[in-house]
């Protein structure tokens, strides 16, 4: 039976498990609103009727009555989704499943769903509403071909409630990474198709000027991963005043001159995966992207250009034992990182390195809930579990005391600069009862003076031979320490 009136949609992102863990932070979850389903509600018709609901800002009736639901699942908010879908179901609301966990594991989700979606939306989600009004929707839909970010329709950002977020301002351009982790959860999301790929310049410089305020962030996986994109972004982005965050990987940050050019146009802080300070462990990994790589250099030259690092780094890899905490974080602090992720190796469900450690006997537990990187959930090589997940809580006790954010921003070369550092690292971690007042207020606009503030350029300094950040790590493949 076909629907020839308005539709009633609801595009729900399931609170994750940490929402109800020790480890919840409010804000971390009030940062970003939830794009993906933005992007999708685009290819609504105008009459439609949408909302979207964040459950990590708030609450979602689930008594409402609409034609359709559209869930997006993480690992860690599986089980929450599936109750949400079953619940709607069991009321005749016709629901679907997307993201990346109903890609790896497309016949658990099928169980909770009328329909799923396999991949990136942009192609397959306009079929299945054509479908869906011609009332012969289908159980499976699998992106494959004809990938593109061209000809988008404008994201729905009139469905987020800006108030609710700290940095509403955060944009995509890019979809996937060029790079092929062994533990990345995003390769089996791109399979079948074009893996990395990016927005026309144009189009995307077009999304920023439509965004208010100063400010920016950056969610793509790998911002420089497209040398001739990004160079014409950061071209055409210079005299617009911005300030923005972004990810990049060690390699693209020490090739050529872009990352200088990305500073021209106002990126202040950057998340780096270093990962590990071990080369066993990258080589086992496949992220030779870091192999061979001086990460000194690396914190050097953002820090001479002015851009705050956000490092990050994973524990339980095969070749670390008892010493990889205290060697981590201690390099961290003297490389003056400002603020520094650590993770527990995850084997994710349809990478690599589940399949890997699955061969081997080695995944101890299914519960997703644990998949959060802040749990073992399989049998380390060199650590007991226990020993794992303590180090893994001392690392962060410990890189972020007042003592250790003090000593981290003493490695910068102006006073600015080790300001800049000290109040950012010390926003983000040692101020939880103001930021939660604030949440609850609805009030965190008024914060983003405070955080353009902070992301202020500061004055560049040469290198010096005898810098003080001059500890070098560099990372080398077996084959470069044997002289090839």
């Amino acid at each position: 039976m076909s629907l020839r009136r308005p539709l009633r949609v609801t595009l729900v992102l399931p609170a994750l498990t940490e929402a109800t863990s020790p480890y919840w932070r409010p804000i971390k979850y009030s940062l970003f609103p939830p794009l993906g389903l933005a992007t999708l509600a685009a290819y609504l018709s105008p009459e439609d009727r949408a909302v979207i609901v964040d459950e990590h800002v708030t609450r979602l009736d689930a008594d409402d009555a609409p034609d359709l639901v559209l869930i997006q699942v993480y690992i860690t908010n599986a089980h929450r989704a599936y109750r949400l879908a079953d619940r709607y179901r069991s009321r005749g609301v016709f629901v679907a499943l997307g993201g990346l966990h109903v890609t790896s594991l497309p016949d658990e989700a099928a169980a909770h769903a009328d329909a799923i979606f396999l991949g990136p939306g942009e192609q397959t989600f306009p079929e299945f509403l054509a479908d869906f009004r011609a009332g012969r929707p289908r159980r499976r839909y699998q992106s494959t071909s004809g990938r593109t970010l061209e000809r988008l329709p404008p994201i729905r950002r009139d469905l987020i409630e800006r108030p609710r977020y700290l940095v509403p301002n955060s944009i995509v351009v890019t979809r996937g990474c060029p790079q092929h982790c062994d533990f990345c959860y995003k390769d089996a999301f791109f399979e079948g198709g074009r893996g990395f790929y990016t927005q026309r310049v144009d189009d995307a410089l077009a999304e920023i000027s439509r965004l208010p305020g100063r400010h920016l962030y950056f969610l793509d996986d790998h911002l420089l991963g497209d040398k001739g994109f990004a160079r014409a972004l950061f071209d055409g982005m210079r005299g617009m005043n911005r300030l923005f965050q972004g990810a990049a990987t060690v390699d693209s940050i020490l090739s050529g001159d872009l990352i200088e050019r990305a500073a021209d146009a106002g990126l202040r802080s950057l998340f780096v995966g270093f990962e590990t300070l071990t080369p066993g462990n990258l080589a086992r990994s496949n992220k030779r992207q870091n192999l061979g790589r001086d990460y000194a250099a690396v914190t050097r030259r953002l820090h001479d250009l002015g851009i705050m690092i956000n490092g990050s780094f994973v524990f339980g890899m095969d070749d670390d034992d008892a010493d990889v905490f205290r060697r981590t974080v201690d390099w961290a602090i003297e490389q003056g990182l400002t603020t520094a992720t650590f993770h527990i190796q995850t084997p994710y469900p349809g990478t690599k390195l589940y399949k890997r450690m699955e061969a081997e006997g080695r995944i101890v537990t299914r519960d997703w809930d644990l998949y959060d990187t802040r749990h073992v959930v399989y049998r380390p090589a060199r650590l007991c579990a226990g020993a794992l997940k303590h180090g893994y809580d001392w690392a962060y006790e410990e890189f972020y005391r007042w003592s250790s954010i003090a000593r981290a921003s003493l490695a910068h070369g102006t006073v600015k600069h080790q300001a800049k550092h000290f109040f950012y690292a010390a926003g983000w971690k040692k101020f939880e009862r103001l930021w939660n007042m604030v949440i609850r207020a609805r009030q965190l606009g008024v914060m983003t003076p405070v955080l353009e503030a902070v992301l202020s350029k500061v004055t560049r300094r040469a290198a010096t031979a005898d810098s003080p950040l001059d500890h070098r790590v560099v990372i080398r493949s077996t084959e470069a320490e044997q002289g090839r």
